[in-house]
């Protein structure tokens, strides 16, 4: 197990799950995989990601699955699959984190007329939504992550654990 406080040193890959399966994925640290499905950035580090278990830095289904997974530091690297529902995952779909803005509060707005759907907005307090729809004088805005109701599923490869417990536990 990876107990609170240990840092997990894992290659991750996180697919939306649709109809009871697997789908391509939504995010890697592979960066082959991430060239070969299209969903490469360049601006963006392909390496391990470090998980500090009991942060809150990942989904919640994550630090569970790392916190059950049994890892003999002789027997590295770990690899366990596991699927994950909503609420452990990017939440669920939430109604009232979808609003209605007047076009001119909008001011992540391209040249008038020209808003469109997709189009990534912020607010005054750091807030990253997107834009659903577009009507003569508003625009809807869906504040939840893009993830949000969906299933996923996640492999995780746990190359390494790192650190003691924290003191407190």
């Amino acid at each position: 197990m990876v107990e609170l406080g240990q840092v997990a040193v894992c290659h991750y890959t996180g697919r939306i799950v649709a109809d009871g399966e697997a789908g391509e994925p939504f995010d890697t640290t592979d960066a082959d995989l991430a060239r070969e499905t299209g969903i490469y950035n360049d601006e963006r580090h392909y390496e391990p990601l470090e998980i500090r278990v009991g942060e809150g830095m990942v989904v919640p289904g994550v630090e569970r699955a790392l916190q059950e997974l049994e890892v003999d530091p002789e027997e590295l690297p770990v690899e366990t699959t596991f699927r994950l529902e909503p609420e452990e995952a990017f939440g669920e779909h939430e109604g009232e984190w979808v609003v209605e803005f007047p076009l001119e509060e909008i001011d992540d707005s391209p040249a008038e007329g020209s808003l469109e759907t997709e189009t990534q907005v912020h607010t005054d307090d750091g807030k990253t939504g997107w834009v659903t729809a577009v009507g003569d004088d508003t625009a809807t805005v869906d504040f939840n992550h893009e993830l949000a109701g969906v299933p996923v599923e996640i492999e995780l490869e746990v190359l390494e654990v790192r650190g003691e417990r924290t003191a407190d536990e």
